[in-house]
């Protein structure tokens, strides 16, 4: 297995570029008492860059996520995710706020069939976790961001139990995950590991500025204005953690790490990117 250090460059982007060439990212999630982590999740990925960010939220609280962006994309939800906007879109975020609810289950079922770039977080890893076995039908270019918890539930799918707290343990669960599942571990923490079980990466941006709700939908849209924008997983994934963790110094420089919001975050990422020549 391969180590790399070296962070990989941002998608170009020139200047006469429009919209249309920046990448259409659909965000699914949110739930009557969780409107913030969807909203979250979209508003970092256009600070990241992507052209254009639908959220698709349940109905009843899409007009609440618009009055506080109003620069996303609407897409009120009551049943099935429309074929229209899984077709328009160049990547997924799965998950962000969603619950576990049978309505939840079915928006799962549906995206985890479609070959694209797929971005899997919070309670659509649980609501994977919870099946017998990982989906025959998976067929999503996937990205999987667990916190420890998360990753001891999936893991459970694999006849293990423990997520390792030192660093090579990480590194090799990562790995071993990865290429079971065909997918990209993000096995988040301090010092974030990566991995698509030929190659691993291990971040050292962030600090405890990013210790507060909210922090991992960032990631989560973040990557996935990356992989809307065609970047290889892996190199998305790592580049993704590293400006997140960097983003969160940043504004904890500026505000103290003790009183840094997710929207702080999001505020900082600006810096963050030009510090790449972005």
């Amino acid at each position: 297995m391969t180590r790399v250090t070296q962070i990989p460059p941002l998608p170009p982007r020139g200047p006469q570029g429009h919209k249309g060439l920046f990448g259409r990212v659909l965000v699914v999630g949110g739930s009557s008492d969780m409107i913030g982590a969807p909203l979250l999740a979209s508003t970092a990925a256009l600070r990241m860059g992507a052209g254009i960010v639908q959220i698709a939220v349940p109905k009843a609280i899409l007009s609440a996520c618009l009055t506080v962006t109003p620069e996303l994309v609407g897409l009120g939800l009551a049943s099935k995710i429309p074929a229209e906007a899984i077709e328009k879109a160049n990547a997924m975020v799965l998950g962000p706020g969603m619950g576990q609810s049978a309505r939840a289950k079915q928006w799962v079922a549906q995206l985890i069939r479609v070959p694209k770039p797929l971005l899997i977080d919070a309670d659509a890893l649980n609501i994977l976790a919870a099946g017998k076995r990982w989906p025959a039908a998976f067929k999503a270019n996937a990205v999987l961001t667990p916190h420890p918890g998360e990753m001891k539930r999936l893991i459970g799918l694999l006849g293990k139990q423990t997520v390792p707290t030192d660093e090579q343990g990480r590194i090799e669960l990562a790995a071993g995950v990865a290429s079971a599942w065909k997918v990209v571990i993000v096995l988040k923490g301090e010092r974030t590991v990566v991995s698509d079980g030929d190659r691993f990466f291990v971040n050292t941006t962030g600090d405890s500025s990013l210790s507060k709700g909210g922090s991992g939908d960032l990631l989560s849209g973040m990557l996935g204005c990356l992989l809307g924008q065609k970047m290889e997983r892996f190199e998305a994934a790592c580049l993704a953690v590293h400006i997140h963790g960097r983003a969160g110094e940043l504004a904890g420089k500026k505000l103290g790490r003790r009183s840094v919001l997710s929207r702080d975050v999001i505020d900082s990422l600006p810096a963050a990117i030009a510090e790449l020549g972005g």
